[in-house]
C-alpha cells in the first residue's frame, strides 16, 4: 500500500499566546477609553472593532507549518522532502543559542516572539545555498520525529 503523499502528517498555525491576546484586550479597551468621551456607544464600538481587527490580523497572518510525505511548508515557504535532512528540536538556552550566537546568516528563519522552542532543519540539495531553515514550534520534538523518521541514525 502506498502512502497519500498529500496527507498531512503534522500541521501547526503559529497563532499569538496569552500574551498577546492580551495586548489585543489592551487595544480594545485603549480605543474605547478615546471614544467613550464623546459617546459611550462610539466607544463601545471602538473597543469591539479594534479588538477584532487586531486579533483578526494577528491570527490571520500568523504562519503554518505542514509536513507531508512530499512536502514541508513553514510559512510561504515549501521544499520536497527528498530535499529536507536531519531535523533537531531546541529549547530553553539552546534555542537561544540555535537561533542567535549559532545560527548562520544564510538559514531560512520564521520566528515568533510569542513561541520559544525552536526546531532546525537541515537542507541537503547542493543547489540551494540555504544550509537549514529554523522556526519557532510549540512542538518542535513532533517535527523532528517525523521528519527523522526513516533516517540512519547519527553517530
Amino acid at each position: 500500500m502506498t502512502e497519500n503523499p498529500n496527507a498531512v502528517l503534522y500541521r501547526e498555525r503559529l497563532a499569538p499566546g496569552i500574551g498577546m491576546w492580551i495586548a489585543c484586550v489592551g487595544v480594545g479597551l485603549s480605543s474605547f477609553l478615546v471614544g467613550a468621551p464623546i459617546n459611550i456607544y462610539a466607544g463601545i464600538i471602538a473597543g469591539i472593532v479594534m479588538f477584532a481587527v487586531v486579533g483578526w490580523t494577528l491570527f490571520a497572518t500568523s504562519p503554518v507549518i505542514e509536513v507531508t510525505p512530499s512536502v514541508l511548508r513553514v510559512g510561504r515557504a515549501q521544499i520536497e522532502r527528498e530535499h529536507v535532512g536531519r531535523a533537531y528540536a531546541f529549547r530553553g538556552e539552546d534555542s537561544r543559542l540555535a537561533t542567535g550566537p549559532a545560527l548562520d546568516g544564510r538559514a531560512f528563519m520564521c520566528f515568533r516572539g510569542w513561541i520559544s522552542s525552536v526546531v532546525r532543519i537541515d537542507i541537503t540539495d547542493p543547489a540551494d545555498p540555504t544550509p537549514y531553515w529554523v522556526a519557532s514550534s510549540r512542538n518542535p520534538e513532533r517535527i523532528a520525529e517525523i521528519l527523522n523518521d526513516g533516517l540512519p541514525e547519527e553517530e
